[in-house]
């Protein structure tokens, strides 16, 4: 097993992390905050949107079962990659969409990835190329956030259709 790691920003990290956490080869997903100005930073800090960093998870995944182009393909099918630091009603450069790339290889795949997805939105793709500058985990209380609450209100309206959209295009990546 190659276990490798992706950092991606699509907005709320509660809302990535409940798609991403259902795949086939992925062994876990944390919320966290990348690339911004200040050491150790928590929610309140970054929630003014002028910290410099994005809401983010970080997929620790075994790239024998699930590949980069895969995991990213995904991650532009289940966010909109075309509003400028927003997702939904969520505004604000820590909602931007992001891709945190830690090599050449990794940065010349999400330039590509780009370009399949772009296919799928008449609307430029504005998600950034950011080579990742540093990552802290969120708190405690961030991870796992919609299994652990379903029905909080949020949740249950942005959520479920990011799953919906998961299960009509990738349905066979998704662990049973």
């Amino acid at each position: 097993m190659a276990t490798k790691e992706l950092i991606v920003g699509g907005g709320c990290f509660w809302c990535t992390e409940a798609v991403f956490e259902r795949l086939k080869g992925v062994s876990d997903v944390e919320s966290g905050y990348a690339n911004g100005d200040i050491p150790d930073p928590n929610y309140r800090m970054i929630c003014g949107g002028d910290s410099g960093y994005a809401e983010v998870i970080k997929i620790t995944y075994d790239d024998e079962t699930i590949d980069l182009d895969t995991l990213l393909d995904i991650f532009f099918t289940t966010h909109n990659p075309t509003t400028l630091n927003r997702q939904g009603a969520d505004v604000g450069t820590q909602y931007r969409s992001c891709i945190c790339y830690k090599n050449d290889e990794e940065l010349e795949t999400a330039k590509r990835a780009i370009e399949r997805a772009q296919r799928d939105y008449s609307d430029p793709i504005v998600t950034t190329l950011e080579p990742l500058r540093n990552y802290y985990p969120a708190e405690d209380y961030h991870q796992d956030y919609y299994r652990q609450n379903p029905m909080q209100g949020y949740c249950n309206a942005v959520i479920p259709p990011k799953i919906a959209k998961l299960m009509e295009k990738f349905s066979d990546k998704v662990a049973q």
